[in-house]
């Protein structure tokens, strides 16, 4: 029995932790909250800084861990994989150089730009404000302004969403300098977003099912960007809206940046490569990179993983991806998160979360928790972000989404929100005329846009 690692305490990690079980692993976990749902799968939970290599590794050490499984972003920039390596525990994680892709926009979109890769907007990169007028003057009402590195998911601004003229353009840009920030500027995209993942020891990629997360907080894709309400991916492995050319794209892009960064870094890219596409009028692009799983992503796609996890993940890390089977059953998932009323603007902190085990365990959804903590007397106290997730699955994306709701009837608790809108028959069909409306050259309203 392999003794694996697991970085994380999310929804992310506990749907890891999982599949990893499923495959007869023994997890310890090293966590940032007491997530139930991890706690009564894993020998062993303890709490620390996620981003503290030395801890890191102290608590790895003190387990015996075979191997590593990274979830969040934030310990790859602080170059806890690196450091795993070093202590010769084999990781599923890039290192800090590589994590780059994630960590700075400006790196990812130089890296695929010397490299010739497709699926870039035009952007420039600033660290001043000198030529920032007149590179908003030359994109017009169409820009997207980026922090370049990690912000937890809120330094990001999209014309339109969340600047309404060049003026404010200048004022977030103002603002980023003043805090010694760089920032690319980027052409606004518009189409049908959606996330593949793919499997990579730096020399062999395994591409997952896509996905299409929904990052918008209300119903009919109207609120504040989120960290993801939910997502759904469909029995074929493909979604409505895109071709079988805007995933072979897809596919390549991934492939040719996996082969550009062991290029470029000298060492290779041994974890999860999430490249972030829009489909468009003219192919899929580039929204971003991440350096692992996604969240709610992974969820989907764990959910109908049929292959050896443990052994997927002892591929990535030693470089043998290629040895390994890696299939997904033919069905459909739907995933929606239970978070906070307010979640993606001013959260409630004050909700508790109570399950009906008997219930959940009746409509066969699988539940995961993201970030609540279970408190001594067992009460489950949630924090300001997602409190937990419903997936449900089947043959077809109906009885997916009917799962999901089933599931979803025994959650209960106050001051609590979902979007129940996610993989439903109307918002489907938005997003298939949407696309059918942008590649006919015909004026559409942007459904989704970065």
């Amino acid at each position: 029995m392999t003794r694996v690692m697991v970085v994380g305490s999310g929804a992310r990690e506990h749907a890891i932790t999982r599949a990893l079980c499923n495959s007869g692993a023994a997890v310890s976990c090293f966590a940032s909250n007491l997530n139930p749902g991890i706690m009564a799968l894993a020998d062993d939970l303890e709490l620390g800084d996620l981003n503290s290599p030395d801890e890191v590794i102290g608590y790895a050490i003190r387990q015996g861990a075979e191997l590593a499984v990274i979830g969040p972003e934030a310990p790859l920039a602080a170059g806890v994989a690196d450091a795993l390596r070093v202590a010769s525990i084999p990781t599923v994680g890039p290192g800090r150089e590589l994590a780059q892709i994630e960590t700075s926009k400006a790196f990812a979109r130089d890296l695929l730009t010397r490299n010739g890769i497709p699926g870039c907007p035009r952007y420039r990169t600033f660290d001043a404000l000198e030529g920032v007028a007149d590179w908003l003057a030359e994109l017009g009402d169409g820009y997207v302004v980026k922090y370049d590195g990690l912000a937890g998911g809120k330094g990001v601004k999209v014309a339109d969403d969340h600047l309404h003229s060049h003026s404010e353009a200048l004022g977030y840009c103002r603002e980023l300098v003043t805090k010694d920030g760089r920032f690319v500027v980027e052409e606004k995209l518009v189409g049908e977003e959606f996330s593949l993942m793919s499997l990579c020891d730096g020399e062999t990629l395994r591409h997952m099912p896509v996905v299409q997360d929904h990052k918008r907080a209300l119903e009919g894709d109207r609120g504040p960007n989120t960290g993801g309400m939910g997502s759904y991916s469909d029995a074929t492995h493909t979604l409505s809206f895109l071709e079988d050319e805007d995933i072979n794209a897809a596919c390549a892009i991934n492939e040719a940046t996996a082969a550009a960064l062991r290029e470029e870094c000298g060492e290779p890219y041994r974890g999860f490569l999430y490249g972030g596409f829009i489909a468009t009028a003219n192919g899929p692009r580039l929204i971003e990179y991440n350096a692992r799983l996604g969240d709610p992503e992974a969820l989907n796609v764990l959910e109908i993983l049929q292959s050896d996890f443990v052994a997927i993940c002892h591929g990535m890390a030693t470089g043998t991806l290629a040895d390994c089977e890696v299939e997904f059953r033919p069905a459909a998932t739907v995933c929606k998160y239970v978070v906070p009323e307010g979640y993606g603007v001013k959260p409630r902190r004050d909700c508790t979360l109570i399950i009906n085990e008997e219930q959940l365990a009746a409509s066969g959804a699988s539940l995961f928790y993201a970030a609540v903590n279970q408190s001594p007397g067992g009460t489950l106290e949630t924090t300001s972000s997602r409190a937990a997730a419903v997936v449900g699955s089947g043959a077809m994306l109906a009885a997916a989404e009917a799962q999901c709701e089933a599931g979803l009837a025994a959650v209960s608790g106050r001051g609590l929100h979902v979007r129940h809108d996610i993989a439903t028959p109307q918002l489907l069909e938005r997003r298939v005329a949407h696309m059918r409306g942008l590649r006919s050259g015909r004026e559409a309203p942007a459904v989704m846009a970065a």
